[in-house]
C-alpha cells in the first residue's frame, strides 16, 4: 500500500496533477512516513524555484465589522461578544509607515465584510498607500464584492487579493455558512479577481467540521484548475463564541501533509505557514516551512486592537509590537536553515 502511494506523489511530482479517486486515496491513506516522502519532495521544489528565501507580509487587520454569519468565524455578525473596531485611514498608513522601517514590502489590509468600507473609502486608501509606497506590494483580503469594485481597486493599485473558497463543494459550504453565502458565488468571485488581473490567493481551512477526504480532494481539483498564485490553508480552530465551539480542531498533521501537496501540485505557488499552524503548534510555523510553504505575514496592525481581530481561540502574536513579531520570525527561519527577505515576493506562478 505504502508503496503504491508513493507512485501516486511520484506522479503527482511528475505531472502536477491526480485524479479525484487518487487524491483520495493519497488523503486517507497517508502515514508519518509518507508524509516525510512528501515534505522531502516539497522541500526540494520550493528550493529549486524559491531558495531557502522565505517572503514576509505585513498584516494589517483593520476593520473586524462583518456583515457575514459563518459559523466558525468569532467575527460574525452574530457575536454580540466580539470587541468591535475600525482603524481610520490615518492609523492604517501608519501601520504601513512602521512596516516599511522594518522591511515589509507587501501590505496585506484584510478585515470582516464592513459596509463602512466603500469603495470610494477604499480606493482613496489604496491610492494613497500605492502613492507613498510605489515599490510595494498591496494585497486586499476584504471578501466578496462585485466585479466592478475588484476592478475600480485593482485600478487604484492593488496587486494582489486573498479569498478562501473555504471548500469547494455546495453541501459542505452550507454546512459550514448560512444560506446567503454559497460556493458558487464565492468561487465566481476568484475568477473574476483572475480575470481583472490580480495575483490570487485562496484556500481552505484543513479540518472543518464535516470535512471528508473526498471534500479536500475536490478542493485539489479546484486548486489545480483556478491555478492561484498562492495558496493559504490553515487548521479550523474553534471559537468560544461560535456556534462551533464544542467542534474538534483541525490537525497539525494533516494540514502539514496538505501543503506538501500543494506544493507538489503547484510548485511555483506562494505558500504561508499560517498564523493558525503557529496557533496549533509552538513549531507549527516552522514545520509548515519544512513542508514546502515559503511565505509568513507577521502582524502589523497597533497593538490595541490585535486581540479584537480575533478569528479563532488563542491566536498568536496578539500581545507583541510588530518589530519583536519580525525578529521572532526572523530568528526562528533562520534555525531551520531558511532566511526572511524583505522584498515584495512576487509569485513566479504566472502561467
Amino acid at each position: 500500500m505504502e508503496e503504491q502511494l508513493q507512485t501516486l506523489v511520484d506522479k503527482l511530482e511528475a505531472q502536477n496533477r491526480l485524479n479525484r479517486e487518487e487524491w483520495i486515496q493519497l488523503i486517507k491513506g497517508r502515514t508519518p512516513e509518507l508524509a516525510q516522502y512528501i515534505f522531502e519532495k516539497a522541500r526540494k521544489i520550493r528550493q529549486a524555484y524559491y531558495g531557502t528565501d522565505v517572503y514576509i507580509r505585513g498584516l494589517i487587520e483593520f476593520t473586524n465589522y462583518c456583515k457575514n454569519d459563518c459559523y466558525y468565524c468569532g467575527i460574525r455578525r452574530s457575536n454580540s461578544k466580539a470587541h468591535r473596531y475600525r482603524l481610520s485611514e490615518e492609523q492604517i498608513l501608519r501601520c504601513c509607515q512602521q512596516g516599511y522601517t522594518l522591511g515589509f514590502r507587501t501590505f496585506v489590509l484584510q478585515g470582516g465584510e464592513d459596509g463602512y468600507f466603500t469603495d470610494e473609502r477604499m480606493v482613496s486608501l489604496v491610492k494613497e498607500i500605492r502613492k507613498n509606497y510605489p515599490d510595494c506590494a498591496i494585497t486586499l483580503s476584504l471578501g466578496e464584492r462585485s466585479y466592478d469594485s475588484y476592478l475600480a481597486l485593482f485600478e487604484a493599485g492593488a496587486d494582489r487579493y486573498l479569498l478562501r473558497h473555504e471548500t469547494w463543494d455546495e453541501e459542505h459550504y452550507r454546512l459550514l455558512h448560512p444560506p446567503a453565502l454559497s460556493a458558487k458565488h464565492r468561487q465566481q468571485c476568484l475568477w473574476d479577481l483572475k480575470k481583472i488581473g490580480y495575483q490570487v490567493g485562496t484556500g481552505y481551512m484543513v479540518g472543518s467540521p464535516f470535512q471528508t477526504a473526498e471534500n479536500l480532494a475536490d478542493d485539489m481539483l479546484f486548486l489545480e484548475k483556478l491555478n492561484p498564485q498562492m495558496v493559504g490553508i490553515g487548521p479550523f480552530i474553534p471559537h468560544h463564541d461560535t456556534p462551533f465551539k464544542d467542534q474538534a480542531a483541525g490537525t497539525l498533521e494533516l494540514t502539514l501533509y496538505m501543503l506538501g501537496l500543494i506544493r507538489l501540485m503547484l510548485p511555483k505557488v506562494l505558500l504561508p505557514a499560517t498564523t493558525a499552524l503557529g496557533t496549533i503548534d509552538e513549531k507549527g510555523r516552522e514545520l509548515g516551512i519544512l513542508a514546502g510553504a515559503n511565505v509568513v505575514m507577521p502582524n502589523l496592525s497597533p497593538e490595541n486592537v490585535r486581540k479584537d481581530y480575533l478569528l479563532y481561540d488563542n491566536k498568536i502574536c496578539t500581545g507583541s509590537e510588530a518589530a519583536e513579531c519580525r525578529m521572532d520570525l526572523e530568528n526562528r527561519m533562520h534555525a531551520i536553515g531558511y532566511q526572511v527577505v524583505c522584498h515584495r515576493g512576487d509569485s513566479l506562478n504566472t502561467d
